[in-house]
């Protein structure tokens, strides 16, 4: 099990504007976040690695929605632990989407909001270790008329107080 300084990441951040009724980065300004290559561990190592730290509490490993989907109660961590895949975020049809390939020992951030879906498992394999900040239950969106009101309590959430993947010294402090 290894983890890079947070000094030698590549990391990725994208601010990605309201689609439709999906609000993506527009509620908190807070950029989507993709640490890439931040770990080789096992699923069980991240797993361990991220309760340590006790910015996210980890709650299950599976692979990613193929329908685009977003959370209104919290914000969301996903460790790659296996395969490799392209995702699509802030929706399909939005001409400012983002559509990365992540692999195995990259982490994600999404903030509250932002639009995220499976677009190509391309190993077959795709997993990721899902975790969300303690005390936080996720809930499912989908950018649908009558969301309204949950859209509206992003702006109530707060940001994390340590890095999910590094604690005090990590580059989700930073933005």
């Amino acid at each position: 099990m290894s983890f890079r300084p947070p000094s030698e990441l590549r990391i990725t951040q994208r601010l990605i504007p309201a689609w439709h009724n999906i609000p993506n980065t527009s509620i908190q300004s807070k950029p989507l976040l993709i640490y890439h290559g931040a770990f080789q561990a096992s699923a069980k190592e991240l797993w361990s690695r991220l309760k340590e730290i006790g910015a996210v509490v980890p709650q299950w490993q599976y692979t990613m929605y193929s329908q685009t989907h977003f959370h209104s109660t919290t914000h969301e961590v996903l460790g790659v632990v296996s395969g490799r895949a392209r995702l699509c975020f802030g929706g399909e049809k939005n001409p400012e989407r983002f559509e990365p390939t992540v692999e195995k020992g990259d982490l994600m951030i999404l903030p509250a909001g932002v639009g995220h879906r499976l677009l190509d498992d391309l190993d077959g394999g795709f997993q990721v270790v899902g975790a969300y900040p303690p005390g936080k239950q996720w809930d499912m969106c989908y950018g649908s008329p009558g969301e309204e009101q949950k859209v509206k309590n992003i702006e109530k959430l707060g940001w994390f107080d340590k890095d999910p993947l590094y604690g005090k010294e990590g580059p989700a402090l930073s933005v």
